[in-house]
């Protein structure tokens, strides 16, 4: 079903329009984010079915683990069964039962550019009819590796491999060989893929220090893997302490996607940035959905603290399985064959990945990119948390370039504990409302939404007039 004739008002009159009201203009580096009322109060959004869905989805469930191949994709913490998509372009997704969605998940974060953007298909399948895999060194590894080196500060050499979990293994190895020590800092609700040592109070709530969050995990693997608080500094301080000339290093993601969405505060990255170097441990940003996403040189760029090695991911391999993890040259010299520390991967530099990475950091060196991606997810999260407060609900919201998220909740989230507080039952209600009219976003209160390029003001104030209806039923 197609959003009816009329269900949205115009957007562009001033003033209050049939009670809804407007909010006060905002500006982010010059460009406004002015809207005028984003709210209507036409009739009900026509709510869509999902017959072919659960059909090919009650059949998945016999084929694969939970239907997936990827767990949040199941839905369980939402509630229902997952919508299964037949095509994306630019902002939006169709799923099978031709159910089109103003999309938000963004493929988890690297389709920053939109979705199947004409000018990356184009390049990708250039380079197809050369072969899909060399398995030998290739001239678009260097220029894709130049191009991040460029943009990235903390980067001086740097590693490809297939995704950002195949990086943070790497990396945690990288760390361990070069400073000869094994213990690591993480944060409580960080993820940083799902190798052994890091499923430790990675988002799922296990409160115990160094107790595997999944079965199959020996307690040996987490024995080396300290949690800290995120935005507390004395947490870590305590650690270092308490482990004196132990710890290899300090592991975090800059701005946190994996509990929803938590941008730390500037001096707690500052604090982190010289305990480590007091302590003699590394610095490691895992900025496998932030890298080119929140500003062109990643969280690092934005906040202005630079690690020794970053770790990367999605918006590198244009929507391709891509990973990387860089940083100072004395470090990744370490990395074989030019040192002792092994790592490898077949599929490592593929050329098809090389190429969308590539095309994908070309456009977005175009002027303006982050600061209007910026204006938009603002223009976003302010639209719905004042339609939330309009209808009597406690939400809070944040947002850096273009990444962004809310929680059902009455305090500002800035760690793990707190976003676990947040309302769990109201946004799984929420998710499935807006899923129903339309708006597709991450079907989990622990993930962030991602803004593209191709997104567009029309689509925002959509969403926002969605929002407010839904919000007016929760």
């Amino acid at each position: 079903m197609k959003f009816a004739a009329g269900v949205f008002t115009a957007l562009s009159a001033a003033g209050s329009i049939g009670g809804a009201f407007a909010f006060a203009p905002q500006s982010i580096n010059g460009a406004s984010s002015t809207t005028t009322s984003m709210f209507s109060t036409a009739a009900d959004t026509p709510t869509y079915t999902f017959k072919k869905s659960e059909e090919i989805f009650a059949e998945a469930l016999e084929l694969m683990p939970g239907g997936v191949s990827s767990p949040v994709r199941a839905f369980k913490s939402v509630g229902g069964n997952p919508v299964v998509f037949d095509r994306v372009k630019g902002a939006y997704a169709w799923d099978v039962d031709e159910n089109k969605y103003i999309d938000y998940v963004g493929t988890w974060g690297p389709a920053i550019l939109g979705h199947a953007d004409d000018d990356v298909l184009e390049a990708v399948t250039k380079t197809m009819a050369k072969g899909t895999s060399f398995g030998a060194p290739s001239p678009l590894e260097n220029e894709l590796a130049k191009a991040v080196i460029a943009a990235v500060p903390s980067v001086e050499m740097v590693r490809f491999t297939n995704s950002g979990t195949e990086a943070c293994m790497g990396m945690i190895r990288l760390v361990r060989a070069f400073t000869s020590r094994e213990k690591i800092i993480k944060f409580e609700g960080c993820y940083h893929g799902h190798a052994d040592a890091f499923l430790v109070q990675a988002g799922s709530g296990v409160a115990t220090l160094g107790l595997p969050d999944s079965p199959g995990v020996p307690s040996g693997a987490t024995k080396a893997t300290l949690c800290a608080e995120y935005n507390n500094l004395d947490s870590v301080k305590t650690i270092f302490d308490e482990n004196k000339d132990e710890i290899a290093a300090v592991i975090l993601e800059p701005v946190v996607g994996n509990s929803g969405f938590i941008k730390p505060d500037k001096e707690f990255l500052e604090g982190i940035r010289k305990l480590s170097e007091d302590n003699g441990a590394l610095l490691v940003f895992d900025e496998v959905m932030t890298g080119f996403r929140v500003s062109k040189g990643g969280a690092q760029e934005y906040f202005g603290i630079k690690p020794d090695i970053t770790t990367m991911g999605k918006v590198i391999g244009g929507g391709l399985p891509v990973g990387a993890y860089g940083g100072r040259r004395d470090i990744m010299e370490m990395v074989a064959p030019a040192g002792p520390m092994y790592q490898a991967g077949t599929l490592s530099g593929n050329p098809l990945a090389m190429t969308a990475g590539i095309e994908t950091l070309k456009k977005l060196s175009a002027d303006g990119v982050y600061e209007d991606l910026e204006r938009k997810s603002q223009k976003l999260v302010e639209g719905i948390m004042e339609a939330g407060k309009k209808h009597g609900h406690s939400i809070q919201g944040d947002w850096a370039g273009g990444m962004f998220g809310w929680y059902f909740s009455d305090e500002k989230v800035r760690n793990f504990a707190q976003a676990a507080k947040s309302d769990g039952e109201k946004f799984g209600k929420w998710h499935r409302m807006m899923l129903e009219r339309g708006v597709y976003l991450a079907p989990s209160m622990y993930e962030a939404g991602f803004m593209s390029c191709s997104h567009t003001d029309e689509d925002i104030e959509k969403t926002v007039a969605i929002a407010d209806e839904v919000l007016s039923q929760l």
